[in-house]
């Protein structure tokens, strides 16, 4: 009877803005080892027929909301301890990377390429990779050629993160039942984007990601993967990527040819998901368009600094434009301000009684951008423990509740509003750090318009002063021919 394959399974899971001042340090993380990282899995929870006969093997796994770069410390001790548990595992068959594909790491220029370079470096040359990535990461050449196999979401935003683990972990027991390691083909498309310009609810995008299956259907093709990339890194590495895994050589690379041709030729389509404006415009529409019940709530996302992309979470740019209407100061109109990361103001009051007078400085102790600081003379409405945010205060300033947490985290879902005490369908106005509307978000909102504030993730990419990615790149550069050339592997 043969003995059940060996495979360890870990990574680091994040994306990092090096545009962001924000600095992502161990705290920001949430750590798994042991049993409790195999039950992240639900394919071992039962096991899956196609998993049975293996020995799943933890090493660890952390991941954190987006934020700025890694601290180089953070990042050296769990590549470490990766590969201090992968030499202790004994001989293996093969590995799952578990990653995001956009870290940043403060002195590197490419974190993942590092990291499964380090990998190999203990298990050697013979065992299989397989990575399961984020459309936003990003394909550097290191990383396609230490890896066997490698796939990413097919939705923006992301409702297939657990399926695409679970195909890239299958992919691989299937490869290594083959006996045969398997033929891979990278396009790199010379775009970057944002990812508010390329959610798969609208064309191109929607287009592009339904010619997958058709793709993957093709004898002699296993996988079929586009990688948006990651705009808000200055690094060679972002751009965007095709890789399509297969049994037959010819046919892999003839699939990933195809489909980085059909990314190159719709660069011009990928328009914003939303409309767009400057925080001024974005207000005053929809200040216009709450008259209309049906419109309402009305959400404008603060863009450029959206924490689920990296951005600081406490300029207050936004807020300040907020306070200075006189409808929203008076009450006139109901309108929340969802959120600054500020533990030092949740601290100063949140032992007062609710109800109390406050009067407290609040953001711009990361991000200083204009206009900094600013002080809310309010009341405080609500305090309320939240597993993303950790202790959160709402301050009330005329119409406006202004949320405030311990942590950096996103609005994106309706419970986190109603713990403190809001309901959105009873709200004018919500302005959010987020980019695209997630799906909750979406489907609560009576309309919506897109902000183009300032932050670390800008969505204008012309504002942002890059240096170091490959050029000529799209948009930043338009009358050049692309070299789709395919690498195989």
């Amino acid at each position: 009877m043969p003995r059940p394959l060996r495979v360890a399974i870990g990574g680091i899971h994040i994306e990092s803005s090096t545009f962001s001042p924000h600095l992502s340090t161990a705290d920001d993380f949430e750590v798994t080892r042991e049993e409790a990282l195999l039950a992240r899995y639900a394919w071992l929870s039962p096991t899956q027929p196609w998993a049975a006969d293996v020995e799943w093997i933890p090493l660890v796994h952390a991941r954190a909301l987006p934020g700025g770069a890694v601290d180089a410390e953070t990042y050296a001790q769990w590549a470490a301890e990766i590969v201090e548990k992968l030499a202790a595992a004994g001989p293996l068959d093969g590995v799952l990377l578990d990653i995001h594909g956009a870290m940043s790491v403060v002195g590197r220029s490419d974190a993942e390429g590092d990291l499964v370079t380090a990998i190999r470096s203990v298990i050697g040359p013979e065992p299989y990779i397989s990575a399961a990535m984020d459309l936003h990461g990003n394909v550097s050449p290191v990383l396609f050629d230490a890896c066997d196999l490698l796939t990413c979401y097919r939705t923006a935003p992301h409702v297939d993160v657990w399926e695409t683990r679970e195909r890239a972990a299958r992919n691989l027991i299937e490869a290594l039942r083959r006996e045969r390691r398997p033929h891979k083909a990278l396009v790199h498309v010379p775009i970057l984007l944002p990812g508010e310009m390329t959610s798969t609810r609208e064309e191109p995008a929607r287009g592009l990601y339904a010619r997958i299956p058709e793709i993957e259907g093709r004898a002699g093709v296993v996988d079929a993967a586009i990688w948006i990339g990651f705009a808000w890194a200055d690094q060679p590495r972002c751009q965007g990527a095709v890789v399509v895994t297969g049994t037959d050589a010819t046919v892999t690379a003839e699939a990933a040819r195809e489909l980085g041709g059909h990314f190159w030729a719709a660069r011009d389509e990928f328009t914003f998901v939303a409309p767009t404006g400057s925080m001024d415009e974005c207000l005053d529409t929809a200040l216009a368009a709450v008259a209309d019940q049906a419109k309402r709530p009305f959400f404008i996302s603060d863009s450029g600094d959206n924490p689920g992309a990296g951005g600081a979470d406490d300029v207050t740019f936004a807020l300040d434009r907020m306070l200075a209407r006189p409808e929203i100061r008076d009450g006139s109109r109901r309108a929340v301000f969802a959120s600054l990361v500020d533990p030092q103001a949740v601290a100063l009051v949140a032992d007062q009684p609710v109800g109390s007078r406050v009067r407290v400085s609040v953001g711009g102790r990361i991000d200083s951008r204009p206009p900094g600081p600013l002080e809310l003379d309010g009341i405080l409405e609500a305090v309320a423990d939240d597993p993303d945010g950790g202790r959160c205060v709402s301050v009330r300033v005329g119409g406006l509740s202004i949320f405030v947490t311990s942590r950096r985290m996103q609005y994106r879902l309706l419970a986190s509003y109603a713990r403190l005490g809001v309901r959105v369908d009873e709200v004018d106005v919500v302005v959010v750090k987020i980019g695209y509307l997630e799906p909750e978000l979406f489907d609560a909102a009576g309309d919506w318009l897109l902000a183009l504030t300032p932050g670390g993730v800008d969505q204008d990419l012309a504002r942002l002063p890059y240096q170091n990615v490959v050029r000529p790149v799209f948009p930043l550069d338009r009358d050049f021919a692309a070299d789709l050339a395919v690498v195989v592997g």
